[in-house]
């Protein structure tokens, strides 16, 4: 089984929680239910008693609500089952329910591949992105290689398909990455995968009307992503066959009109050179002066018809990868949840979170304190069990949040305004 250097590898996650959909009318049910339950207690007995008795609330109905949008999957209005999938997609990004799926997951594997097969567009997008999150869900045990496996042959179908939305095309790009990242065991599924993604994102292999830059578009950018997460979990033999030749391909998307594809493009391009340092392999040979040239040119572009914002983006970022192209020296990132943090200290472990990042939107955070899949691959231990005392205490005020973001502007202003006066002194 093709495993990464840096990242131990999957175990499905555990813990029970609900879709956040129709919230308002849930929480005031269960909070009459709650009151009604508590009339006459002692107050002794509400601490506890009260608080049971909402939380086994809240799951039920949260259950309830799950099992009634998967089986809107199978409704016969393309409407209602979009509104289905947006739904469980809200639910199993924000929670770990993989108690809850795994007694379900065939059915709802098999209400999926009716929606990537007969839908359109927007639900096919959403089918995919489900995928992903149910192949999060299950963890790299049999019941996610079992949901990989089946579905495979449907992704490979949908990304290859020049008829089909740009959408769902994209969405399949990134399920087809996540999910074998997540539980191939395979080396052939690894390799095949890595074939399919890279004959999307490569110049050569193109094939949709033109290989000019202004084709590039956020499709080219999702199979770049996962061809490039799969690459950290390569076997050294095959990452040798792409350092020989084909990482060379990664140069001409540095000229792309796409300023997210130039990123990803020079990232990657960073990450071989991680790669190649770590089999020690030389790189150094005439196309990399090239290469070398072409960063120095991103890492200063000043032209004035991208966007300021691009720009700026850019330059930051190239001047991290040319300084670790040259140096050798990667721009360590922390990553804070609850009461712990993470660090990213290299181009494959910060490619690995970006990558789950893109998946989960802003529940990843609940996802590296709760999901055992992401922990492990992260080296993150155990999930860790605070009582209810811990978790107040790490909670910050109102009042101390304000006063630190006073002082975070100060120290922001200051560093603007010397900053400034020297752009001053230059003109």
């Amino acid at each position: 089984m093709p495993r990464s250097r840096r990242a131990a590898r999957r175990g499905p996650g555990s813990a029970r929680a609900g879709s956040p959909a129709s919230e308002e009318e849930a929480g005031s049910e269960v909070l009459s239910h709650c009151s009604s339950a508590s009339e006459g207690a002692s107050p002794a007995e509400e601490g506890a008693g009260s608080e049971a008795a909402c939380e086994q609330g809240q799951e039920e109905e949260a259950e309830d609500r799950l099992k009634e949008h998967m089986d809107s999957l199978l409704d016969k209005s393309a409407k209602t089952r979009q509104a289905a999938l947006q739904s469980l997609r809200l639910a199993f990004s924000s929670k770990t329910l993989s108690e809850f799926l795994l007694e379900r997951r065939l059915t709802l594997t098999d209400s999926l591949e009716k929606c990537l097969k007969k839908g359109k567009g927007e639900e096919q997008a959403l089918a995919g992105t489900v995928l992903t999150l149910l192949c999060l869900q299950m963890g790299s045990g049999p019941e996610g290689e079992e949901v990989f496996r089946s579905l495979k042959p449907l992704l490979v179908s949908v990304l290859t398909d020049r008829v089909a939305s740009p959408g769902a095309r994209q969405s399949c790009a990134t399920a087809l990455g996540m999910c074998c990242y997540i539980a191939a065991a395979d080396l052939e599924d690894l390799i095949s995968c890595l074939s399919c993604l890279e004959g999307i994102f490569s110049p050569a292999s193109t094939g949709e009307g033109s290989s000019a830059p202004t084709q590039h578009g956020p499709l080219h950018c999702s199979a770049l992503q996962s061809w490039s997460l799969l690459l950290t979990i390569c076997p050294p033999s095959h990452i040798k066959s792409i350092l020989d030749n084909r990482w060379l391909k990664l140069p001409p998307l540095l000229s792309s009109s796409s300023v997210a594809l130039r990123i990803l493009a020079g990232e990657t391009i960073a990450l071989v050179f991680e790669l190649a340092q770590d089999m020690e392999e030389d790189l150094g040979h005439q196309d990399t002066e090239f290469l070398r040239a072409q960063l120095k040119v991103l890492a200063t572009e000043s032209n004035k018809y991208r966007a300021k914002t691009d720009r700026r983006k850019q330059r930051s970022i190239f001047r991290d990868i040319l300084r670790f192209i040259e140096t050798g020296e990667y721009q360590e990132e922390t990553i804070r949840f609850g009461l712990e943090c993470m660090y990213l200290d290299s181009w494959a472990r910060q490619r690995t979170y970006q990558a789950f990042k893109e998946v989960l939107g802003s529940g990843i955070r609940h996802h590296l304190q709760n999901n055992e899949l992401l922990r492990e691959i992260f080296g993150l231990g155990p999930p860790l069990v605070l009582d209810a005392a811990a978790l107040k205490a790490s909670k910050v005020s109102r009042f101390e949040k304000h006063l630190y973001n006073s002082a975070a502007f100060k120290a922001r202003t200051k560093a603007r305004s010397r900053v400034r006066d020297k752009r001053a002194d230059v003109l």
